[in-house]
């Protein structure tokens, strides 16, 4: 569900997965690596067990974990040591029941469930195909894509079947399956979207990101590789690499924005990053201030490096009411107009009379960040500067972000002047590509081969956008993304 006022001025985090392997209670961890992962989406939340017998056991619900698996007697009816769960938000579409994964189908080899982060770019080509052949389709996510796949694959065995279906999809995947003999997790061959090993006791963990191991008390293990499948079961782990090796392009707005602070991904620290992006900044386009301030909360870390670099003051001059639900009230054009404020209010003993720094972490449309300029200005801020802890957003993310269209992007429709005029600031820059880059230990960006996908800030898509090329069937029900 998307927020009805421009507070929805944002991206918004892909989708959660997580699933345990032999582990007690594995329904109630997977809601707990559900609850860390809440950030990832917020829209619906499922999981499905496996019991001794080998029976499947399935929850779902719209909203927030805590309210689908808040009751003990929902994890109670989801038995066994195995289980996989997801949290959803959706790029587009419907927010549905059926909509809502781990998705479930009974193969004549047994049950399968899958939990999907990532946006399938092929999905409606793939759709039209299979419809032709017969299959029939109970949701609108293109998650939905890979049970169709496995259950026309010829392959003997549920790994090879899966295979078989991932050889045929293109776009960015992190994937957890379960079926009655194992737990399989898979990435995508460029590793765009994150997925990690973490052991539990004598179980395994795949999760999204480290907090959602960290929260269960499991130890990390590793990241699961770009283009790897691993099969979990009672004999150990395997990994498989049925991919041509590629170098990988993991997702580099997991660092500025998507994962939570306190994850490792890739094997770097998000905070440790968020504030060496935030000093990469200050170093390229610090102007004299009496204050920095963050945009809370994605902007804390890099406003602290960069206050740090600067050597001025850092302080909240702006608090977040985190308890603001997602449909506080209805919203009529007064409190569209006044939707910031329900978030965010100015804490002016910290402006008044200041010349102050704001660091965001992003400018999509710009209605939210004019907004906050507005409000700052009316607390007595002498001047207001914005500094951009990531480079201009000028396309459009199709590889599980949500984004606009690039027409509603403010830095694909104007030069900096223009933009620094609109959200009302007097001053604004954005941290260089090659910046970011340093600020993530790299040299700067190598143009013939990034180490990350940035296609929201350079429009070099690694990975074919087929159904945005297809033009013979733009259907929206075709095109649905799960994440």
């Amino acid at each position: 569900m998307a927020l009805p006022w421009s507070d929805d001025d944002r991206f918004h985090e892909e989708c959660g997965v997580f699933g345990v392997w032999n582990g007690k209670d594995a329904a109630a961890l997977t809601a707990l690596g559900l609850h860390a992962l809440q950030h990832r989406g917020q829209e619906a939340s499922g999981i499905v067990s496996l019991d001794e017998g080998g029976l499947f056991h399935a929850h779902k619900g719209l909203g927030l974990v805590g309210d689908i698996f808040g009751d003990a007697k929902v994890i109670s009816a989801l038995p066994g040591r195995a289980a996989v769960g997801h949290n959803r938000y959706a790029t587009t579409g419907e927010t549905a029941l059926r909509n809502v994964q781990p998705l479930y189908a009974d193969f004549e080899f047994g049950g399968f469930a899958v939990a999907h982060n990532g946006n399938l770019t092929n999905a409606g080509q793939l759709r039209r195909a299979l419809v032709r052949r017969g299959c029939l389709f109970q949701s609108t996510t293109d998650s939905e894509v890979f049970i169709h796949l496995i259950a026309i694959s010829l392959y003997a065995t549920v790994v090879d079947r899966l295979i078989d279906a991932l050889k045929q999809v293109q776009g960015a995947y992190s994937l957890v399956a379960l079926h009655n003999g194992a737990l399989i997790g898979a990435r995508d061959p460029l590793g765009v979207r994150p997925l990690v090993l973490g052991r539990l006791h004598e179980g395994w963990v795949l999760a999204s990101e480290t907090c959602a191991l960290d929260i269960v008390g499991a130890e990390f293990v590793r990241d699961i590789e770009a283009g790897e499948i691993v099969v979990i079961d009672d004999a150990g782990i395997r990994s498989l690499k049925p991919f041509q090796p590629a170098p990988p392009r993991f997702c580099i707005f997991e660092y500025i924005y998507f994962a939570r602070p306190d994850s490792v991904v890739e094997g770097t620290p998000v905070y440790e990053s968020r504030k060496r992006i935030g000093a990469e900044l200050a170093r390229e386009s610090h102007v004299p201030a009496d204050v920095v301030v963050p945009v809370p909360d994605s902007g804390v870390p890099a406003a602290m490096g960069y206050a740090a670099e600067a050597g001025v003051p850092f302080e909240l001059g702006i608090i977040r009411n985190h308890y603001v639900g997602r449909t506080f009230i209805e919203p009529t054009d007064q409190i569209r107009h006044l939707g910031v404020k329900l978030k965010h209010s100015a804490n002016r003993a910290m402006i008044e009379g200041k010349r102050v720094v704001l660091v965001d972490d992003s400018i999509v449309r710009g209605t939210t960040s004019k907004k906050i300029v507005e409000m700052v200005r009316n607390a007595g801020a002498a001047e207001v500067h914005m500094r951009v802890s990531s480079p201009p957003t000028t396309h459009s993310c199709f590889y599980g972000i949500d984004t606009p269209e690039r027409e509603q992007l403010l830095a694909a429709q104007h030069d900096l002047a223009a933009m620094a005029r609109l959200i009302g600031v007097d001053s604004l820059a954005f941290i260089s590509l090659d910046g970011l880059y340093r600020a993530l230990g790299k040299p700067g960006r190598d143009d013939l081969s990034p180490a990350y996908c940035d296609a929201c800030f350079t429009g070099a898509y690694a990975i074919p956008l087929t159904d945005r090329t297809d033009n013979t069937d733009t259907r929206p029900s075709l095109l649905k993304a799960s994440l």
